[in-house]
């Protein structure tokens, strides 16, 4: 008897297994997707792991534009730490500053980040505002190598975690069967320098492919919704729980950094300040500036020194010794053109307006000269009319 209900089973199952199937492909958010399908561990978070379980004290810094500064994935992901772990005391290091990518985040790590102290496990996201600020191919490699390797050659015992997060443009590479070109680099240099790689990009594309939530109604924007920035932290969750569930490791290692990719990375990228420019002919250093009209600004770029003219044909002069010269600068209603030269060659000229000019005193980064000879340089920058030019920082990569 028990031997004809088993076969009667098997029958039914038999019958069954093509219409679960079908359903699988008809609905695939029945299939449960899992958020460690997007994660590739290229590398550990060992040394991490001893910090907090050995040592009891760790750092941890979040290097990004405003989806890191906004309240979200990284407020959930310190408490999810303090949490999971009171015995360690955590310090957290808020790096996120809106509108800024890869090639603001290689020049002002040093200030931002390595000055504040030893930092154990530093999180890096720069893919959407590399798209939206049409930051070129070659400076993105430059500047996110420079990070990894700036920071590894400051702390060798660090950890780096790299994300990509999602936007419109990055869906529609997917579902063209695309690698969107700023995840590629990443994850590029993520497999490079043997990094945890977090592709949120594509995990948020998949998952409403699968019916589980809309864009327009549920994620919203590159912005995350609040429900939308509980799949990012989700997702590194995993990440974490996964890294530490594990014996902790009886010391730190350091991190063996392979050749470059690209001899005018970033490595040496640091701020320079506007005070060490010279024969300035109608510019001025104003000591705290702030707007005299009720436009915009973003943190770390008001009430700081600025290089300042408005006044048609101002010119100064910047020393420098590097291979890479640039400057950040604030594109407001204001902004307008300038003419550069390096080492008295032809003059150049670059728009600074930028298509969010008109509403923000947006933080602007220019790269003005790559790639150049090792040695001592001069960069010369005049005003053209109908513009204010303010610099923040300078930029030099040594």
């Amino acid at each position: 008897m028990l031997s004809i209900i088993l076969l009667v089973e098997c029958s039914v199952m038999k019958k069954l297994v093509p219409v679960l199937l079908l359903l699988l492909a008809m609905f695939p958010a029945l299939a449960q997707l899992k958020s460690e399908t997007f994660i590739t561990r290229y590398g550990n978070l060992d040394n991490t792991w001893y910090q907090i379980s050995a040592r009891k004290q760790a750092t941890v810094a979040f290097l990004g534009g405003s989806i890191t500064n906004m309240e979200g994935w990284r407020g959930k992901v310190g408490d999810y730490l303090a949490r999971t772990y009171p015995a360690t005391v955590f310090s957290l290091l808020n790096a996120g500053i809106p509108s800024l990518g890869s090639l603001p985040h290689a020049f002002r790590l040093q200030q931002d980040v390595l000055d504040k102290g030893r930092v154990d496990l530093l999180f890096v996201e720069a893919a959407v505002n590399d798209k939206v600020n049409s930051t070129p191919a070659a400076v993105q490699r430059r500047a996110l190598e420079g990070i990894i390797r700036h920071a590894l050659i400051a702390n060798p015992h660090m950890n780096i975690v790299l994300m990509a997060f999602v936007d419109e443009d990055k869906m529609a590479d997917y579902r063209a069967g695309k690698v969107p070109a700023e995840v590629a680099l990443h994850e590029e240099m993520a497999r490079r320098y043997q990094l945890p790689f977090v592709d949120l990009a594509k995990e948020v594309t998949t998952r409403i492919d699968a019916g589980e939530f809309s864009w327009k109604n549920d994620f919203k924007d590159l912005h995350p919704s609040p429900f939308g920035q509980e799949i990012y932290f989700n997702t590194i969750r995993q990440l974490l729980d996964s890294a530490f569930n594990r014996p902790a490791p009886r010391k730190v290692v350091a991190a063996k950094i392979p050749a470059v990719t690209d001899p005018f990375n970033y490595a040496n990228g640091q701020y320079v300040d506007v005070h060490t420019a010279n024969h300035l002919q109608d510019f001025v250093v104003d000591e705290s500036w702030k707007p005299s009209d009720k436009v915009h600004t973003r943190p770390g770029f008001v009430e700081v020194p600025m290089l300042v003219s408005g006044t048609t044909a101002a010119s100064f002069e910047l020393p420098f010794t590097g291979r890479t010269v640039g400057v950040a600068l604030l594109s407001g209603p204001d902004a307008g053109v300038i003419r550069y030269s390096i080492d008295g060659k032809p003059e150049q000229q670059i728009d600074t307006r930028t298509q969010w000019s008109r509403s923000l005193y947006l933080p602007w980064y220019l790269v003005l000269g790559d790639g150049l000879t090792t040695g001592p340089h001069t960069l010369k920058i005049t005003t053209v009319s109908g513009s204010v030019c303010r610099i923040v920082h300078f930029l030099v990569n040594q």
